[in-house]
């Protein structure tokens, strides 16, 4: 298929998504955001430990998708060109993190012990760490990681969409390099968000390996959030032309990469801690082995690794569209199911659930889908003007 040809599809006929859609993103928005607040309103802490899964949850969703963005560019890859600017857009919910760190930065010293003076006076080791854990260089590194990842993000977008007016091929040359830069940046900063807002939450734990691990689960969020919307969208006629079982393999192929990438990580971290037994280490995994947080620990296994797993091991698996569907939206469970495992034991010693953290989720859910409506009204679906479009639309294996 022509440029020209491809333009025509995309520019006369665009299929619009029903306004119902938008319409179900503010309501989510307004019953998360109700909930929200009477859970806060009736347990602060909680509702605070509640407030930073969601922020987790939405970096992973928003920075996991710049990262497929990037990783595009950075590779060269062509199958994925027809469907990059679904990540796009759901990257565009990246600001909507700093509203959220609104919230948890004015109770820093209700989640945080190393924020409260006493406890820093009493204990000689969080007393060392001082000088990285303390209000004012916390909130320096997160205002400067935010500033970074927007940078990032608002560049390789605007590039993007400005390529479908110009037709300007030193676009992609510029954002191929911006995406050499951005993966080492990226591995860095999401190293901090890990160490500063999950690992510090049991200031005296320490793990070299951590960042890595939350990385991962960020690449994961953010690819199965795409899967999802991009597969939706195929099976009702978004992409014109269709999308074909070659990029649906691709994309579960991928999936199932990480996926394993995921688990080898955990293992590894869980293994080496294991094995030097030191008690700095141990105590974190000790917490999460104790009363009923060891059902969540178990369960953990197979929801992250031994169910995706096993359903995307086939290759016709990886081409079935009602299969990635589902397991895009197991694997976002997964994260926010990790997320809770990580988070929560730092409050209560025994496993807390309830209406109190329903809202959180819906919340966010109708966030990213009233700014994915919005980034669509704006912006083609397709990348029409670039120069990987064509290869892209006829990817075969």
């Amino acid at each position: 298929m022509r440029e020209d040809e491809i333009r025509e599809f995309m520019e006369y006929q665009k299929k619009e998504i029903p306004e119902k859609v938008n319409k179900i993103g503010w309501i989510l928005i307004f019953i998360g955001f109700v909930l929200s607040v009477l859970s806060y309103l009736v347990d602060s802490l909680r509702g605070s430990y509640n407030i930073l899964i969601i922020f987790t949850f939405l970096i992973s969703i928003s920075v996991g998708s710049i990262f497929l963005v990037a990783l595009e560019y950075a590779t060269g890859a062509v199958w994925s060109t027809p469907m990059r600017r679904v990540s796009e857009f759901l990257s565009a919910s990246f600001p909507f993190i700093i509203i959220l760190a609104i919230p948890l930065l004015l109770n820093i010293q209700n989640i945080f012990e190393w924020s409260k003076p006493a406890i820093v006076q009493m204990d000689k080791i969080i007393a060392h760490k001082s000088p990285y854990l303390n209000v004012p260089f916390f909130i320096i590194r997160f205002v400067i990681t935010a500033v970074i990842f927007y940078i990032f993000y608002k560049v390789l977008t605007r590039n993007s969409q400005k390529q479908d007016i110009s037709g300007d091929q030193k676009l992609t040359s510029k954002n191929i390099k911006f995406s050499m830069a951005f993966m080492p940046v990226a591995a860095i900063l999401l190293s901090l968000i890990a160490t500063d807002w999950l690992m510090s939450l049991a200031p005296k734990w320490y793990s070299t390996i951590f960042g890595f691990y939350f990385m991962t689960g960020v690449i994961l969020a953010g690819l199965s959030a795409t899967t999802y919307v991009v597969v939706t969208l195929n099976e009702n006629g978004y992409f014109v032309p269709k999308l074909t079982g070659e990029h649906y393999y691709s994309l579960g192929a991928l999936m199932f990469a990480f996926i394993n990438f995921w688990a080898y990580i955990a293992f590894s971290q869980f293994l080496l801690i294991w094995y030097a037994n030191i008690p700095e280490e141990t105590i974190w995994f000790m917490a999460r082995w104790q009363g009923s947080w060891k059902y969540i620990t178990i369960a953990s296994v197979f929801i992250h690794f031994v169910i995706p797993y096993a359903a995307l091991l086939s290759q016709p698996s990886k081409m079935n569209p009602k299969r990635l569907k589902f397991m895009a939206i197991w694997i976002l469970f997964a994260q926010i199911f990790d997320l809770y495992w990580i988070i929560m034991p730092n409050m209560s010693s025994s496993i807390v659930f309830s209406w109190n953290e329903i809202g959180f989720p819906v919340l966010v859910i109708g966030i990213i889908v009233v700014v994915f409506c919005a980034q669509y009204k704006k912006y083609n679906l397709m990348p029409i003007r670039d120069p990987k479009l064509e290869r892209g639309i006829k990817f075969h294996l």
